[in-house]
């Protein structure tokens, strides 16, 4: 009752913090011109403040800070200053521009110091690998859902309607005690904290998240992942971010057998193909919202007993998902 009462009250205070610290920041942003202009790459049409992860980022780690100094939890101050070094460098790519190489060493530097945090919790394998190997390909795996989450930052409301999902997915793991009991006040708090977010990034968006937002929030619900494959819900942890996994990693196997450049920006993913065929930003993120409150429902009947079971149904949903978004679509007349 504690955890739930606790996740009540930071999940209503994040949601608030979240939509009032878009606001400001939007108004600073709009005064310091820092905008996103469109380009060939781009789906939108007009200059756009981009920066508005600063009120999310800055909202989730204290909330996350707060919660952890009400409910210890080995290794969580290892995440937060991941997440906010990471914030750092992503503010100065947003603004100028940083070299690959250098973003992606401190990304590689936040995930190492992450991984001390998930020792106390277990392998994220479940003890199939070798502890060393175990490590690795975690990190490995982790530095992959970071840059996926920026890749799939391409559309209004998107970013913000996954955090929202994977919160809202986490709570209830946790509100069942299926994974960690904790993670009901981590995955609230991300719902919340998202949910004030897309007050402004919803279709039409006023404001974007910006590397420093999709960086730094795809590094904690990557940690929180991994932490709940940790404790033994690793089908859970695998298909709550299916769809995330599948559009970002077919569109980069697709590229390299085309000799693309793979860390180019580009249009090429399934649910930028379907803007581009017509369907808005809020129907594309509306069809994608039907497939993952499908695959919170198979995530959490995993952890009840469904098990591994629930993948193949989770693996049909999400290809469904990337048919409907490749096919067709009418434009509007």
């Amino acid at each position: 009752m504690i955890v739930l009462l606790t996740a009540a009250i930071l999940a209503g205070a994040s949601l608030a913090a979240s939509w009032l610290g878009t606001r400001l920041v939007l108004d600073l942003l709009r005064r310091r011109a820092i905008l996103d202009r469109p380009n060939e790459r781009s789906s939108h049409t007009t200059p756009t403040p981009r920066g508005g992860g600063i009120a999310v980022v800055v909202t989730l780690t204290i909330a996350w800070a707060i919660g952890a100094m009400l409910l210890p939890v080995p290794g969580i101050w290892l995440v937060l200053f991941g997440a906010v070094g990471l914030a750092v460098v992503s503010w100065r790519d947003d603004l100028g521009g940083i070299a690959a190489r250098w973003r992606l060493l401190a990304q590689a530097a936040a995930v190492g110091i992450g991984l001390l945090a998930l020792r106390p919790l277990g392998p994220v394998f479940q003890g199939v690998l070798p502890a060393s190997l175990d490590v690795f390909l975690a990190g490995l795996l982790w530095i992959w859902f970071v840059n996926l989450f920026n890749f799939m930052d391409g559309i209004d409301g998107l970013a913000g309607a996954e955090t929202a999902s994977l919160g809202t997915g986490i709570m209830l793991l946790g509100i069942f005690s299926l994974g960690l009991p904790i993670g009901v006040l981590w995955g609230a708090t991300a719902t919340a904290a998202a949910l004030g977010f897309l007050r402004w990034n919803w279709d039409k968006a006023e404001i974007f998240l910006g590397d420093v937002g999709s960086i730094p929030l795809g590094y904690l619900l990557g940690w929180l992942l991994l932490a709940t494959a940790a404790a033994g819900q690793w089908e859970a942890a695998l298909i709550l971010p299916l769809y995330y996994l599948a559009d970002a990693s077919l569109t980069l196997i697709q590229r390299l057998f085309r000799g693309k450049r793979i860390w180019q920006a580009h249009r090429e993913h399934y649910y930028q193909r379907a803007v581009q065929r017509g369907l808005g930003h809020a129907a594309v993120v509306q069809r994608i919202l039907v497939c993952n409150a499908l695959l919170i429902a198979l995530a959490v009947g995993a952890g009840l007993g469904l098990g591994w079971r629930a993948l193949p149904p989770a693996g049909i949903a999400t290809v469904v998902l990337l048919w409907v978004l490749a096919g067709r679509q009418r434009r509007p007349a």
